[in-house]
């Protein structure tokens, strides 16, 4: 944008636009069109072959999107993005553009329960598997890499133990192994965590939750490092002719590309997957997106703070069984966290209630401010049974295996005042006499 290094607040508002070229409006335009008219048949043609960036079609590209991707880009110090339809295809279009059937994947067994079912039970039965793994010892993933193994996976802070992983060490294991650390940085955000900074190679994001932060629209986002070299042996679809694109090399096209560095990955996932399996995110959510984008870091200074003091009040609570958030000092990651979310460690805690499932599903029946539904990073505040809702299609011991437990009810705090959030929680417990 110029020669000065603007700071995060300022990045989250410009970074990645400029004003529009043909009238010169200031808010990015929504681009709500199908497709783009060719100047001739030599822009035609260079566009379709990917000789020239250009815009053809909505479902692989979009000026509205393109803002998007390169904010997020800059913000996360990536070389490149990728706007899709949600966090779950983010998540999905990041796996299937290094793996093949035989492959294998190395996860944090603490995942949000839409990611675990991908990893347990949808990807084997396209021949991709996933070894789950707890992830409170790094060595856990050294020992679950096999020949096969095309990338580790892991969250931010995980969901919904709100868990966090010594984030260098395995990043370390990653990059000895010669294979990719993927982080879902949705909880994190780039505001309070930048995956890129630790040794992760790949980002990416249910930009549902706080990009948008305001519950009106679904996307996701994936994020290339540009730090990882596909040319190891390891994944030969970056080093030997594409035959959908008249043969040429990505890692020789895409690998150092003048200007953006190494975009190979996520020019391949647009150009595969993003193409092929058509999940493209609207013109009009991208535009929603980056409304929400503008007071990510506003929004999270504020809620981290209210979920701190809310967190500090469960754990002194009599009705309460237990705590976790890592902002507490008496949590097993606080010491993590003070060493990679040195701004707060999210706004999302969960707790245990006294009496199990019964009492856990009376109080949150009794919340009135609370709303009780499956999302998070709202500005209003949110609550959630995780064994009913966002886990509720795995099995007990599945549900075990990735944390959660039948008291266990989630919060994600808002940017309501705090007071009147602890009014509500308190005359919740209340019913529970």
């Amino acid at each position: 944008m110029s020669e000065r290094q603007y700071k995060f607040d300022t990045l989250q508002v410009h970074a990645g636009q400029e004003p529009d070229s043909a009238v010169g409006a200031r808010a990015v335009p929504i681009y709500q069109t199908t497709s783009f008219v060719f100047k001739d048949f030599e822009q035609a043609k260079l566009i379709s072959s990917v000789e020239e960036f250009g815009f053809d079609y909505t479902r692989i590209t979009n000026p509205t999107n393109e803002v998007l991707e390169n904010r997020i880009a800059i913000l996360e110090g990536g070389s490149g993005a990728l706007s899709v339809a949600s966090g779950s295809a983010a998540t999905v279009t990041a796996i299937l553009n290094i793996t093949h059937a035989g492959d294998e994947i190395v996860a944090a067994k603490t995942l949000y329960g839409g990611s675990f079912n991908l990893f347990q039970n949808t990807l084997p039965k396209h021949g991709v598997h996933t070894t789950l793994v707890d992830p409170a010892d790094p060595e856990n993933f050294r020992k679950a890499i096999t020949d096969k193994t095309k990338a580790i996976f892991i969250e931010t802070i995980g969901n919904p133990d709100i868990n966090i992983i010594d984030f260098e060490k395995v990043a370390r294991i990653a990059e000895e192994n010669g294979i990719p650390l993927i982080v879902d940085n949705t909880f994190g955000t780039p505001f309070l965590f930048r995956p890129f900074d630790y040794g992760a190679n790949i980002i990416v994001h249910s930009a549902t939750k706080y990009i948008g932060g305001h519950g009106n629209s679904i996307g996701g986002l994936i994020v290339d490092g540009g730090n990882f070299n596909w040319a190891n042996g390891k994944f030969p679809d970056f080093t030997t002719p594409d035959s959908a694109y008249s043969g040429f090399v990505f890692w020789d096209k895409w690998g150092n590309y003048p200007g953006a560095g190494n975009i190979a990955f996520i020019i391949k996932a647009r150009l595969h997957y993003l193409r092929d399996f058509g999940a493209s995110l609207s013109p009009f959510n991208a535009f929603l997106l980056l409304q929400g984008l503008e007071t990510l870091s506003f929004r999270i200074t504020r809620q981290v703070a209210s979920a701190q003091f809310i967190a500090e009040y469960l754990e002194k609570h009599p009705a309460v069984e237990w705590v976790s958030y890592p902002g507490l000092k008496s949590s097993p990651y606080n010491e993590l966290a003070k060493k990679y979310l040195p701004k707060g460690p999210g706004a999302i805690l969960s707790f245990g209630v006294k009496g199990g499932f019964e009492q856990a599903k009376k109080f949150i029946e009794s919340l009135k401010l609370f709303s009780f539904l499956a999302n998070v990073g709202d500005s209003k505040s949110l609550v959630v049974h995780p064994a009913t809702v966002t886990h509720g299609q795995l099995t007990e011991a599945e549900q075990r295996l990735a944390g959660v437990k039948p008291e266990q009810i989630r919060f994600s705090i808002g940017t309501e005042d705090v007071d009147d959030l602890l009014w509500d929680i308190e005359q919740a417990f209340k019913s529970l006499s």
